[in-house]
């Protein structure tokens, strides 16, 4: 697969699954912040049933591990996190298509989430709650980072360009002095298994769907030419038959290609028509 060597980020289109998620992932956390504010035991109960907590899921609250990558508390959360779906998103949404995006974003939550859940039984780490499209922004800026290898990246409004696998490695390294300062907190550990997710749904499911397209159409071409060959031998073994009922020889090589007279030796002898 081809890779793109360089990479300036401006304002990219703002359209496709980004586009829509960016949207949905607004109206939620406003008419969340409006619930606080004006109905706030009511906006407790929607945070308790959406928030994905260990506790909820062993009690069979699976629509956690979809719903708690919509609901917000920190405004300032919120934004960079949609900023890096805009900006990053945008890109590796143009490379693998909105749908295979709406694919990479809610399962890299699932993953992330369902991963964490599993590290909650060690009674040490990912323990508490965690809410916010944190894992899926880390799995699309991995994603962005296979795709786009040795790019340097521009991101707005900064005037310098920094190579993706250092804003990779920056954000593995805050997220992971955080899971420390915070004692392996469910929170943190889901923002790096997003990291895993995003490699996970690239090696796993991204190139996998690739492959099988290109060997299927490498099966239906040798199939194709196979058949074509055998129609040009038959062909020549008939022309063969019509050419000695008239005396005359004529050879084929084992393509069923035409052979000359020049082209043909029998021992060191020579052609004689």
């Amino acid at each position: 697969m081809p890779r793109t060597t360089s990479f300036d980020m401006g304002l990219p289109p703002f359209r496709g699954a980004v586009r829509q998620i960016i949207l949905a992932s607004t109206a939620i956390y406003v008419a969340l912040l409006l619930t606080i504010a004006f109905a706030p035991t009511l906006a407790e109960q929607v945070f308790r049933f959406a928030v994905l907590t260990p506790e909820h899921i062993r009690q069979g609250w699976l629509w956690q591990f979809v719903t708690y990558g919509f609901v917000y508390g920190d405004p300032l959360n919120f934004a960079l996190t949609m900023l890096g779906i805009y900006f990053i998103g945008t890109a590796v949404q143009e490379q693998i298509g909105s749908r295979r995006f709406y694919g990479l974003y809610f399962s890299s939550l699932v993953i992330a989430g369902i991963a964490g859940f599993l590290l909650s039984f060690t009674h040490v780490i990912a323990q508490g709650a965690t809410a916010g499209a944190g894992p899926a922004a880390n799995a699309i800026l991995m994603v962005f980072y296979l795709l786009y290898r040795e790019a340097p990246i521009m991101i707005f409004p900064l005037p310098i360009q920094i190579p993706v696998k250092y804003v990779v490695i920056f954000t593995a390294a805050i997220e992971t002095a955080y899971l420390l300062l915070y004692r392996f907190a469910l929170h943190y550990c889901v923002l790096l298994l997003g990291l895993g997710a995003g490699y996970l749904w690239y090696t796993l499911i991204y190139r996998k769907r690739l492959t099988p397209s290109v060997s299927i159409s490498e099966r239906y071409y040798s199939v194709r030419n196979a058949y074509y060959r055998w129609k040009r031998r038959r062909a020549a073994k008939k022309f063969q038959v019509y050419m000695k009922k008239h005396n005359r020889d004529v050879y084929f090589d084992e393509y069923g290609n035409y052979k000359p007279p020049d082209d043909k030796k029998d021992d060191g002898g020579t052609w004689v028509n």
